[in-house]
């Protein structure tokens, strides 16, 4: 989720432009409605809509979007993290544990994004928490891989989509643009390894 998201618009008429800019808050990341508004913004860069028209197209699109539930979202990132904690070498009795602190550190994410909270401070919150959670989890269970079972939950914080479109944006020229997303991606990877650090010296792992 992308915290502090403006958006700028430009409108030209003969040599006059005018610009605006404008923040639009947490955005999460849907490539069928990235796909579908470019396709429609193009649609109406080419003319023929009145304000009216461009404004109930994108409305529309909006409204069609789907849209799924928090307990979905929360139930597929505990999946994802613990099949890729099995693609680390975990051992099968810490992927219960790891589903379960990764989808609960979902929901916390989920609620200190809804509240606000500064997108730094959450990532090193939920990453103590899912690695803290399913670091007890995993040694009540008897895992053997307890070092790799506490970073697997905490794997639905990496930031993949920022990093590709710093890389993006800099391959295409842009390097300003790219330098800042990629900062924020570097941010992002130290507040997550904090969180995760203190929940391994917590539970005696970070030795």
């Amino acid at each position: 989720m992308a915290h502090g998201t403006h958006i700028a618009i430009t409108i030209g008429v003969g040599p006059d432009a005018v610009t605006r800019m404008r923040r639009v808050g947490p955005l999460s990341v849907n490539e069928s409605l990235h796909r579908a508004l470019n396709a429609a913004s193009a649609r109406i860069a080419h003319g023929g809509f009145t304000v009216e028209e461009a404004r109930t197209e994108l409305t529309d699109l909006l409204r069609k979007s789907p849209v799924y539930s928090d307990v979905v979202v929360a139930v597929a990132v505990g999946v994802a993290c613990a099949a890729f904690g099995r693609l680390l070498g975990v051992d099968w009795v810490a992927v219960g544990p790891i589903f379960v602190a990764a989808g609960l550190g979902q929901t916390v994410r989920r609620q200190l994004a809804l509240h606000k909270v500064n997108v730094f401070i959450s990532a090193a919150v939920v990453a103590f928490l899912g690695s803290g959670l399913c670091g007890l989890g995993a040694r009540w269970a008897g895992s053997h891989t307890l070092a790799t079972d506490m970073i697997a939950p905490v794997l639905l914080l990496v930031p993949g989509v920022p990093a590709f479109n710093a890389q993006y944006d800099i391959l295409e020229g842009y390097p300003s643009l790219g330098g800042a997303r990629a900062v924020w991606v570097v941010m992002m990877v130290i507040f997550m390894t904090v969180g995760v650090w203190l929940a391994q010296g917590l539970l005696g792992e970070g030795r």
